[in-house]
């Protein structure tokens, strides 16, 4: 029987390195990456059965990249693996098509036992959050989706290029646009947020997760 095949996305590489020791023995590991662009590009390729991946990544966060491998592969299965346990992200992850959430500081165990869950069409949830996630996907009023963001897609993308600290020259050589777009996108977030400064945008990322505080 051929074993899962699983595509790893995760930016420390130390710790890709015990993920990759972890899972070696059950799984076909095709793929390791290090950032969001990363993924997407082996996600087409590689079309593996089970992606794993973190949601803090540089170039393009976790959830961006999830939606974006979705809306071009509907069927694909997602497992985040992350040190951010609050609930309103996890249910933001689910929302976003994942099919499992688990935790850094899970066993080792739980992650086996989740790609082969997720492998079989089915979802998982980290016991550490089980109870309150649902009690959120549950909510009727929407009063608790809390990924409601007032930018697009791209100025998403741009700004976490900003946080991260890349020149408008490289923000418009990654996203392939040119320096006076990027410039745009970029006055164009602050007048949406309402702030004045490149810090002030660097805090508004961190709080949205788009990069590690």
């Amino acid at each position: 029987m051929a074993k899962t095949k699983v595509l790893l996305a995760e930016d420390h590489k130390i710790v890709a390195e015990g993920l990759q020791a972890l899972l070696k023995d059950d799984f076909d590991l095709v793929a390791v990456v290090h950032d969001g662009r990363a993924l997407m590009d082996a996600a087409e390729r590689l079309r593996p059965d089970v992606i794993v991946t973190d949601i803090s990544m540089p170039l393009l966060n976790g959830l961006d990249a999830i939606r974006e491998i979705r809306s071009r592969q509907p069927n694909a299965k997602i497992i985040v693996l992350t040190m951010h346990r609050e609930p309103l992200l996890a249910a933001q992850a689910f929302r976003s098509g994942v099919s499992g959430y688990l935790l850094k500081i899970s066993p080792g165990e739980e992650l086996i036992k989740a790609i082969g869950e997720v492998a079989q069409g089915r979802s998982y949830v980290t016991t550490l959050l089980a109870g309150n996630l649902i009690t959120l996907l549950l909510e009727a009023d929407g009063s608790a989706r809390g990924d409601d963001s007032p930018l697009t897609p791209r100025q998403r993308e741009v700004l976490q290029l900003v946080a991260e600290g890349r020149t408008m020259k490289e923000v418009a050589s990654i996203l392939n646009i040119s320096s006076r777009t990027a410039e745009s996108h970029k006055y164009e977030i602050m007048r949406i947020l309402g702030v004045g400064t490149t810090a002030a945008l660097v805090q508004y990322a961190a709080r949205m997760k788009l990069v590690s505080e």
